[in-house]
């Protein structure tokens, strides 16, 4: 699992970077330009949040963590190393079966409205109760992607093989947000409760990104791509609570939600190759 650390991001950070400059040098052959479009399923993973905003106080809610499907589209842009095509270098033959790709996409991350747990303790005295949970949010994700790809059926136009399937594994930066709401729903504790609309917060999170898709060469420099795939991130929000009226926030603290993401996709796509 990956650790939210700044040390960690700027260390990933640094490595992305310095792939993207050993690209112009390295890997201008048979370059192509995709775009495509897909479904994005978001796995339930239950998260909490909490505080001690008093001493003797704490609370805690559990939160089931179930997501909207959403639509995603996105632009790849990548290169196999072949001795033909744009600029190509003299490749060892092997290398053919090897790439790299960019892969941005984009989609929103919302948390449908759910039924969570509260739970507060004051001074040894434990009490429970219910509240909706909701959140809105967006994920744009930069992934830097290592492919391997096999080739069948060939031909004079397409040597390698119009149909290829192929894998690709790496990391990626994820840039989401999330804006949560809840409302309390049922309470048996000794304070009254407010409705809270929290603003808007941000986070950069380093991921995994894998994918496993097929290409069909329908033309010489036009391809259609059908993939999956797989993106795991754990970002993080740090939210600053007030308190209200009669709020059973009696004093002003920070909370931070921490979810766990496991995104799948279905998408399609078209490519320019050259």
């Amino acid at each position: 699992m990956f650790k939210k650390s700044y040390r960690l991001r700027f260390a990933g950070l640094v490595f992305l970077v310095a792939t993207l400059l050993v690209l112009p040098v390295g890997a201008r052959a048979e370059m192509y330009v995709e775009a495509y479009l897909g479904g994005v399923f978001p796995a339930s993973e239950s998260f909490n949040f909490g505080a001690t905003p008093v001493p003797g106080y704490t609370y805690n809610v559990q939160v089931p963590g179930r997501y909207n499907p959403a639509v995603m589209g996105g632009l790849k842009l990548g290169t196999w190393f072949v001795k033909e095509g744009f600029l190509g270098f003299n490749y060892p033959d092997w290398m053919k079966y090897f790439g790299f790709f960019l892969d941005f996409s984009y989609h929103r991350l919302d948390l449908k409205q759910q039924q969570a747990s509260y739970r507060e303790v004051f001074f040894g005295l434990p009490s429970q109760g219910q509240l909706n949970f909701s959140s809105e949010g967006t994920a744009a994700t930069l992934a830097f992607m290592f492919a391997g790809r096999y080739g069948f059926f060939p031909d004079s136009e397409v040597p390698f093989g119009r149909l290829q399937p192929y894998v690709a594994v790496g990391p990626a930066l994820c840039f989401i947000t999330q804006r949560p709401r809840f409302n309390f729903v049922s309470f048996n504790g000794p304070f009254l409760t407010d409705d809270m609309d929290l603003a808007s917060k941000s986070d950069v999170a380093l991921a995994l990104a894998a994918e496993a898709g097929l290409r069909w060469m329908a033309l010489k420099n036009v391809s259609l791509d059908a993939s999956f795939k797989y993106r795991y991130a754990q970002p993080g929000f740090t939210y600053t609570l007030s308190p209200g009226g009669n709020g059973f926030f009696v004093a002003q603290h920070d909370v931070s939600i921490e979810p766990t993401l496991h995104l799948f996709s279905l998408q399609l796509g078209a490519a320019y190759h050259f």
